[in-house]
């Protein structure tokens, strides 16, 4: 193993564990292949749970479907349908993730991983899909590619960063989070569509049944 695998320990374990958390909000498929091609690369050595990820077959799958996400993201309307989808995934992913890196040797620190990396999917989400109904209501497409390409270099850069300085990372996911929230906060109508849109499309608008 190179020297990025002999330093991951239990630091870069928790800031791996948020870091799959939070990302998995944003950028699902390219966390799977990324995470998973580290591995099969000998680059980090995985935890137990999450070698199912450098599977070439695993790998096979999730790149595809990071290339599916890649373009669809960059597409206006297109990407916060595409995100509207993906709330039922991207969420118990990202909690699924965060407790596979630390879920080996504690059945109460997978669970409390799982809580911790699904609320920060559910975060990044939430911060994603507001952003995006803000910036679809401009009628050129590029400031919207603009966005959806800084997304995918700052993922890749927090997956980077959790591995190699989690001290750096845990700050820099603080204030992530807190930009996160800022943004909802300020783009709350934007917000509160999102929601609606939600709300009806699990719902399916089923029209009530007779008498």
């Amino acid at each position: 193993m190179d020297a990025l695998s002999s330093l991951f320990g239990t630091p870069q374990l928790l800031a791996l564990a948020a870091a799959l958390g939070w990302a998995s909000g944003i950028r699902l498929y390219a966390v799977l292949f990324i995470v998973g091609a580290s591995g099969f690369m000998g680059w980090i050595d995985l935890p137990e749970a999450l070698k199912i990820l450098q599977h070439p077959g695993v790998m096979a799958a999730s790149g595809f479907m990071c290339f599916v996400e890649f373009f669809a993201d960059k597409i206006p309307l297109v990407d916060t349908m595409w995100d509207m989808v993906h709330t039922v995934i991207r969420i118990p992913a990202g909690a699924a993730l965060a407790a596979g890196a630390l879920g080996a040797d504690s059945q109460a620190m997978g669970w409390i991983a799982a809580l911790v990396g699904g609320s920060l999917a559910a975060t990044s989400h939430a911060a994603k899909l507001t952003t995006r109904a803000a910036v679809n209501t401009s009628p050129e497409p590029f400031s919207n590619i603009a966005v959806s390409l800084l997304e995918d270099g700052f993922v890749v850069f927090m997956l980077w960063l959790s591995a190699t300085h989690p001290l750096l990372f845990a700050i820099a996911l603080v204030l992530t989070l807190a930009l996160a929230v800022l943004l909802m906060v300020v783009l709350i109508k934007f917000l509160r569509i999102v929601l609606r849109k939600l709300t009806e499309l699990f719902a399916g608008n089923r029209s009530p049944q007779g008498n």
